[in-house]
C-alpha cells in the first residue's frame, strides 16, 4: 500500500526558507511521477512543483525561481526547497504520487496517492 508522509512545515517570516520532505513507502517510486501541491483556506488545491520519471521538472509561475523540487529514488523521498517565502505561500502542502508517464504533471487529477499535508505559514 502506497503511503506518503510529509514533514518540514512551520511558521516563518517573509523572505525566509523552509524545506519540505515527503517519505514514500509501499512501492518503488522510480517509476512514479511526483509533485507538491498546496491548498489555502477557501481555495482550490493547486500544483506547485512536479517531477517526472526522467527528472524533468515543472513549476507553477508563482514559485518559479524560488522553489526547487528534488527526488531521491534510492531513498524514496521527495523534497521541496522553498526560498524567499511570501505570505501568499501560506497553505497546507501535500505530496502526491502516481504513474503518469515521463513528464512532470502539475494537474491534481493525475494523482491518486496523497499525503496528509504539512502546514506552511508565512507572516509579513
Amino acid at each position: 500500500q502506497v503511503q506518503l508522509v510529509e514533514s518540514g512545515g512551520g511558521s516563518v517570516q517573509a523572505g525566509g526558507s523552509l524545506r519540505l520532505l515527503c517519505v514514500a513507502s509501499g512501492a518503488s517510486f522510480s517509476g512514479y511521477c511526483m509533485g507538491w501541491f498546496r491548498q489555502a483556506p477557501g481555495k482550490e488545491r493547486e500544483g506547485v512543483a512536479a517531477i517526472g520519471t526522467t527528472g524533468s521538472t515543472s513549476y507553477a509561475d508563482s514559485v518559479k525561481g524560488r522553489f526547487t523540487i528534488t527526488k531521491d529514488n534510492a531513498k524514496n523521498t521527495l523534497s521541496l526547497e522553498m526560498n524567499s517565502l511570501k505570505p501568499e505561500d501560506t497553505a497546507l502542502y501535500y505530496c502526491a504520487a502516481d504513474f503518469c508517464g515521463t513528464a512532470p504533471r502539475l494537474g491534481k487529477d493525475w494523482y491518486n496517492y496523497w499525503g496528509q499535508g504539512t502546514q506552511v505559514t508565512v507572516s509579513s
